[in-house]
């Protein structure tokens, strides 16, 4: 089949993603994949293995994801935390259909390690991040939705999925970010080289980002494998790499009104962080390399220093760049697992 009938077939097959046994067509992981499955730890699990358990409110939610103990929790409607809960080791939080909608304060994970968290809406969280990952290992955020407003500027809502303090073995899949600012920040600051040096090995694959700010990720410190992510309209710096991290980015495809799409400079530019000076954020420059062809589409590149970070370590499905827009529109997001 010629790769531009096969493009018009997946356009027309978007509405049928949901209820496809063929889940990404062959074309794209559906499973694990990446630093979250291929590490020095073991793949990450969840709670695959131990019980189940079905909730549908903030206190029997925040029971359920608390402890250590192998469990598979299933979210049911909307739910509105009061409070940040922690989600503890070997969890699978997933939620239930296409209603499954996180509100109020968000979600932390915090010193844990073996999570899944898929198939939530998580919107609107006000003086935090959607989820925020610190200190933590194998985590995979998989089919998710996050969204806000980004017409209040870029300090009313943080981010969207912040990767911090030496968490390392992480996935970030088919989500759909949309109409938010600062998306997902790995390394929160440059005063924290000492620990986050040699973690932050983060894959972000098949993610839609649409109407965005910054943060598609930026990264400081790590290695960030970004690859067939769809990028429409990511309005200021999209893939950001500063303060010596490491990022390959191959098979991504950039469209709309997106000025930035990958930049090693290490300054973060005042439209990231308009409250600290007229310049922006002064830090060291990253590196990038770049694998399989991405298509820029009318994004500028800024490439300081090329790094040495030129392979991912594990095998990896590679979508070909035709098909990355109709294949990630068709499966990211919420209801399609």
């Amino acid at each position: 089949m010629r790769l531009n009938n096969l493009v018009t077939i997946l356009s027309a097959l978007a509405p049928l993603a949901a209820a496809s046994p063929l889940g990404a067509f062959g074309l794209a992981a559906w499973d694990v994949e990446g630093f979250a499955k291929d590490n020095p730890v073991g793949t990450t699990t969840g709670g695959n293995g131990g019980s189940s358990v079905t909730v549908d409110n903030a206190v029997d939610f925040k029971a359920a994801v608390a402890g250590d103990e192998p469990k598979v929790v299933l979210v049911k409607g909307e739910i509105n935390l009061p409070a940040r809960p922690k989600i503890g080791s070997n969890k699978s939080v997933i939620g239930v259909g296409r209603t499954a909608h996180i509100t109020g304060k968000g979600l932390d994970v915090f010193n844990s390690t073996n999570v899944i968290i898929r198939n939530l809406k998580i919107s609107f969280i006000e003086d935090n991040d959607c989820i925020t990952i610190r200190n933590s290992t194998r985590v995979w955020v998989d089919h998710n939705e996050f969204a806000s407003d980004i017409s209040k500027g870029p300090d009313f809502f943080d981010g969207q999925v912040d990767i911090i303090r030496g968490s390392d073995w992480i996935t970030v899949s088919w989500n759909y970010f949309h109409d938010h600012w600062k998306s997902s920040l790995i390394g929160n600051d440059p005063a924290f080289r000492d620990i986050d040096s040699g973690h932050l090995h983060v894959s972000y694959h098949h993610n839609y980002w649409r109407n965005m700010g910054t943060r598609g990720p930026a990264g400081r410190f790590g290695h960030q494998h970004v690859y067939n992510n769809l990028y429409v309209d990511f309005h200021y710096q999209a893939i950001h790499s500063r303060s010596d991290n490491q990022v390959l980015v191959e098979g991504n495809v950039f469209r709309g009104k997106t000025r930035e799409a990958l930049s090693t400079y290490g300054l973060v530019i005042p439209d990231d962080s308009p409250n600290t000076c007229v310049c922006g954020d002064e830090e060291l420059d990253g590196f990038a390399n770049l694998g399989a062809k991405n298509d820029w589409g009318p994004a500028t590149v800024n490439i300081t220093q090329v790094g040495n970070f030129k392979k991912a370590p594990y095998k990896f499905k590679l979508t070909p760049l035709p098909l990355v827009a109709p294949l990630v529109k068709s499966g990211a997001g919420v209801g399609k697992i």
